[in-house]
């Protein structure tokens, strides 16, 4: 007899996290292995915020705090919300937790009955899909192309939503693709959500600041006003401020869903580490100075991935407007031969046989829910890039 719940079989581990762990194990077996797998900025967490989290210990903030965050950072993450986007919150409407899956968790426990559907687009991070799961809730994927940048199109939307939709997902810039909508791009999609006012709309701005050339950020509820109502805005310090070890995540959106919110998190997580709200505080609240020089180095990288991936053999990478990820297809290596006679059937088989024969690690882009395509994260220096995508040549010109 299993001891695994029916709730948990119905999901899997992350792909991203397991392909970067077995690069860790080859690595620690003294392979010469490089990791393009972790989504995780290779900047060092500025040290202003550092100090601040240092003044936090010494100071003795190192209790418990209100479940969903203290009130000096929802003040913080106001004043952000109406200096960057233009959306007025007040802080009874702020969710702080303890990174970005965990507010998604617990807005999809607080929310989900079973049966009720969620459109998510394909490409999708991969725990979109096994939160929704995982809360009792029906994942529905609806496929998006390169031709269209990766990116979901009103008519999609439309022809996917029926009257048992709860909530659709939408992540601007995305993880994996790097896609972003412009502002006409989410007033089609604002239009279709207008005509279903039973569904409700999470955004994930979580790469909100790493945009590239002119591209201007904005996020749904502040291009369409009456959707402000049913949107989860997310966001948090961890990509922009190289804080992804810090764990918070934080949103804002109707003050029912937000109190709903806090009542899961009472029974679960309790609050956010006190240490690391502190120090998210003086991200928000402190200088923002080293965000476009960090954005423009990714830039640099993303133009040099891009070119050199599309002088491999077999390889067509699209240009992302924003992130740290590129998402190449690979579909014209499909039933080729690998130097160790591994017919290279899927988008899967792709990534092993390149760790094992260049040692070089990605993730399948099945894991993300669009085949056959992989992706790569290019929050690493310029050698190591150059390093790797010449191993990726290399592999894909050995095939047969």
């Amino acid at each position: 007899m299993s001891l695994e719940s029916a709730a948990l079989s119905r999901v899997k581990p992350s792909a991203t996290l397991a392909a970067d762990a077995k690069a860790r194990e080859l690595k620690a077996q003294g392979r010469d292995v490089i990791s393009l797998a972790a989504g995780e900025p290779d900047f060092d967490t500025p040290d202003n915020i550092k100090e601040a989290a240092i003044k936090a210990i010494r100071d003795g903030k190192t209790k418990y705090t209100n479940v969903d965050g203290i009130v000096e950072l929802k003040e913080a993450i106001v004043a952000k919300f109406q200096r960057e986007n233009g959306l007025t919150y007040k802080t009874s409407q702020v969710n702080v937790s303890p990174g970005g899956k965990p507010v998604i968790w617990n807005a999809m426990l607080s929310t989900l009955n079973p049966g009720d559907e969620v459109i998510i687009p394909t490409p999708y991070w991969v725990s979109y899909w096994d939160i929704v799961l995982l809360a009792g809730g029906a994942p529905k994927a609806v496929p998006t192309t390169a031709a269209t940048g990766f990116k979901l199109q009103p008519a999609d939307l439309e022809a996917a939503i029926t009257p048992k939709t709860k909530w659709v997902f939408l992540n601007s810039p995305s993880n994996p693709s790097g896609a972003a909508y412009t502002k006409e791009e989410l007033r089609g999609l604002a239009d279709v959500l207008l005509r279903h006012p039973h569904v409700w709309i999470l955004t994930d701005d979580m790469y909100e600041h790493l945009v590239f050339g002119d591209f201007e950020f904005f996020t749904i509820a502040q291009v369409e006003p009456q959707l402000y109502d049913r949107t989860l805005t997310m966001n948090g310090v961890s990509k922009a401020y190289a804080m992804t070890g810090w764990r918070i995540g934080y949103a804002a959106g109707p003050e029912a869903l937000i109190k709903s919110m806090a009542k899961v998190m009472s029974q679960t997580t309790s609050n956010p580490s006190s240490v690391s709200q502190w120090a998210a505080v003086e991200a928000l609240n402190g200088t923002q100075e080293f965000i476009k020089p960090n954005a423009k180095l990714f830039e640099q990288r993303r133009d040099l991935v891009v070119s050199m991936l599309n002088q491999a053999n077999g390889i067509e990478c699209p240009t992302p407007e924003g992130a740290f990820y590129v998402y190449p297809s690979m579909e014209k290596l499909l039933g080729k031969t690998t130097q160790n006679g591994q017919v290279i059937n899927s988008d899967a088989d792709f990534a092993v046989a390149l760790l094992e024969q260049e040692g070089v690690s990605v993730v399948f882009g099945a894991a993300f829910g669009l085949s056959p395509f992989f992706r790569i994260s290019y929050a690493t220096s310029n050698a190591v890039l150059e390093d790797a995508c010449t191993r990726i040549q290399r592999f894909t010109a050995s095939v047969k």
